[in-house]
């Protein structure tokens, strides 16, 4: 008899061990891409299905032992989990408590909607076909005061922060919010002064930021550019016909795409396109915002072909400038094709 008690005792022993390990031990184990997800309206069968079949845990029935101890089985909570090695319990709080991680959402230059609409997708539960639907309706648009053509200019290029389940219009509340913050005060009293409203503002300086990569220029073609709009000039900017013909990668603008027909081709409209061309960087925009003061009315890259231009007030002068970019561009070509 003592002999039976002794082996039960020790069963026990190893018993409890066993499920104190499968407890507390280090039975979880994180997914390669450490993070683990909890889809909206996902049920407790389907969260633990996924837990097991990522092996980020190795037994169903003791997740299931913490999870109805604690009645997370009663409530699911989506989200973006970091998943740390650690024990059972640890987890099951984690996920009760929804404390997900957030995503760090980092804009800097985008050109288009549908741009846009990708990146969201590939960081968010929302897909980017609800994304499009959400930017391509103005009904949707009418709370930021903006439309199809100007929702971009909600997006001020900067990391954000976001849960990773959050709403497609949560989403543009917070850009929204950000926009409200970066042009209250001194920005939009600037722009005034511009006779611009923000949104103008921005979609000039998207134009500005695709002519240059020089920060020392940016501001004397932004001057070009509004000296050109006082005086009811065309911009014939060639970055908006490349947004036009949706041809980002043309090197050269030839005459037979600047009769491309787009709202957006200033070669063929007057005035500023009616809305921006890509999201232009926080610095681009005070470039345009503290422009100078010039007479400046033409702009062309300097012939030694290191990305600054030259600016000129008058139009013989700058055809002599356009026509020593040019000579210098043909014998680049002519270098590159002898190779």
């Amino acid at each position: 008899m003592k002999r039976i008690l002794s082996i039960i005792l020790i069963l026990a022993v190893i018993l409890g061990a066993y499920t104190a390990w499968n407890l507390f031990g280090s039975t979880v184990t994180p997914p390669p891409g450490k993070y683990f997800y909890i889809t909206t309206g996902a049920d407790y069968a389907e969260v633990k299905k996924n837990l097991l079949e990522q092996k980020i845990i190795s037994s169903g029935f003791f997740f299931d032992r913490v999870a109805k101890q604690v009645k997370y089985d009663q409530r699911i909570r989506p989200g973006r989990y970091e998943i740390k090695k650690g024990n059972l319990i640890n987890l099951v709080r984690m996920l009760k408590a929804g404390n997900q991680s957030a995503v760090r959402f980092v804009i800097t230059k985008l050109r288009t909607k549908e741009d846009l609409a990708g990146k969201i997708g590939n960081y968010f539960e929302a897909d980017s076909a609800k994304v499009m639907q959400f930017i391509g309706n103005n009904d949707s648009l009418k709370n930021y005061n903006l439309d199809t053509n100007t929702v971009m200019t909600l997006i001020i290029p900067n990391t954000y922060l976001f849960w990773w389940n959050s709403s497609v219009k949560n989403i543009f509340d917070r850009f929204a919010t950000q926009k409200k913050n970066f042009w209250e005060g001194k920005r939009t009293a600037k722009a005034a002064a511009l006779n611009l409203s923000p949104e103008q503002v921005y979609t000039m300086a998207s134009i500005v930021e695709e002519e240059t990569n020089q920060p020392e220029d940016k501001g004397k073609i932004a001057s070009t550019y509004i000296n050109r709009l006082s005086r009811g000039m065309k911009l014939e900017a060639d970055p908006t016909v490349k947004f036009a013909m949706r041809d980002f990668g043309l090197k050269r603008i030839l005459y037979g795409h600047l009769a491309y027909p787009s709202p957006y081709n200033t070669y063929q409209q007057t005035g500023l396109p009616p809305g921006p061309i890509c999201t232009p960087s926080i610095n681009t925009i005070d470039a345009v915002l503290d422009a100078p003061k010039t007479n400046y009315l033409f702009f062309v890259a300097k012939p030694d072909l290191r990305g600054y231009s030259n600016f000129a007030e008058t139009y013989p002068q700058h055809l002599a400038f356009a026509k020593a970019y040019q000579q210098a561009l043909d014998s680049l070509m002519k270098v590159k094709s002898e190779r």
